[in-house]
């Protein structure tokens, strides 16, 4: 054979090889590209869009939350509005009716000199508490019904004696539901006694923490909650201002009860004058609000002393310590 033909055959048949090499790449490489390449893509695809379901569907529940506490704290702020128009008219209708008596009184002199002053210091009280209602009325939206609800923590003092216990209880479980409904959300409640024992001793001088749980376990306890009470509430301010009061916390302290045994109206102002401080734009460490029982006002001409030193020493505090003082016309 010829060197020609043998160099020629030897080219034939690497270009063969090279044919065949060249074909057997191609598929591996239509392989390795094609087929791994489509599930994983599909996959992934998948994979995004569960996550962007997941991620609507706990953007949809979170604002479903919102729109519900909304709803909740818009029927609150409805109701207290309306409380506080019905209490502005019973006022009137009170203060009208104590006018006519004590001009009957005094004209006719059928009334004693005791039970003439005590119209008048019911007058002036009632004069004030009006006016207060109806300028608060107009305040800005941290109020409801003449109440300032900015505070991020509330504290209850409540007198527990038997007046209160036998003839206002159940009236005063339903105040503290109205509290509580007015402050729909908290960082921290507290509940004591008027000598400042509290409902719950394991947490004394510790806040509750805001939850359904806690709130519910206030409202099952009170019916049955009794502890010794001297119908002095100035104990149970001065222990929760010394006890819970932190700079930079914004506290509420509802004050409960239907009459003042203590010694003095005058100490007990100054002394919480003194603990509950003012800085230089007249707010003071805590806020004391004031619920009044009407425990001891039957409609006869001579009121019980006890009842009316409750309520001058209850306006003075509200007034004092920038709070609400509420008197209520009934116990049911």
């Amino acid at each position: 054979m010829s060197r020609r033909a043998k160099r020629s055959s030897v080219d034939a048949n690497i270009s063969f090889l090279d044919i065949i090499c060249c074909g057997f790449g191609a598929i591996i490489l239509l392989l390795v590209i094609v087929k791994p390449m489509q599930p994983l893509v599909l996959e992934d695809s998948a994979i995004e869009q569960t996550g962007q379901v997941r991620a609507l569907q706990e953007r949809l529940f979170a604002i479903r939350g919102q729109v519900a506490y909304l709803e909740t704290e818009l029927t609150a702020k409805q109701e207290q509005l309306g409380s506080s128009e019905r209490r502005v008219a019973i006022l009137r209708s009170e203060l009208e009716s104590l006018m006519a008596r004590l001009a009957a009184a005094e004209g006719a002199g059928t009334e004693s000199l005791a039970s003439i002053d005590d119209l008048q210091i019911a007058l002036q009280s009632l004069t004030a508490e009006m006016r207060s209602l109806l300028s608060r009325r107009k305040a800005n939206s941290n109020y409801i019904g003449g109440i300032p609800v900015d505070s991020e923590y509330v504290i209850f003092i409540i007198d527990t004696s038997g007046s209160m216990k036998s003839v206002a209880w159940r009236r005063l479980i339903k105040e503290v539901r109205i509290v509580l409904a007015i402050y729909p959300r908290v960082k921290g409640l507290q509940i004591m006694d008027d000598q400042g024992q509290y409902m719950f001793e394991q947490y004394r001088g510790e806040w509750l923490t805001d939850s359904p749980v806690w709130r519910r376990s206030i409202i099952e306890r009170l019916p049955t909650w009794t502890t010794f009470s001297n119908s002095s509430p100035e104990q149970g301010i001065y222990t929760a201002i010394r006890s819970h009061f932190k700079l930079g916390d914004k506290i509420s302290l509802y004050v409960f009860g239907d009459d003042f045994n203590g010694s003095s109206i005058a100490r007990t102002v100054d002394v919480v004058s003194t603990l509950n401080k003012q800085n230089r734009d007249g707010e003071t460490l805590v806020r004391i609000h004031t619920v009044g029982f009407p425990v001891h006002f039957n409609g006869s001409p001579g009121v019980d002393s006890k009842a009316m030193r409750y309520a001058n020493l209850m306006r003075l505090l509200a007034e004092q310590n920038n709070g609400s003082f509420i008197g209520l016309n009934n116990v049911n």
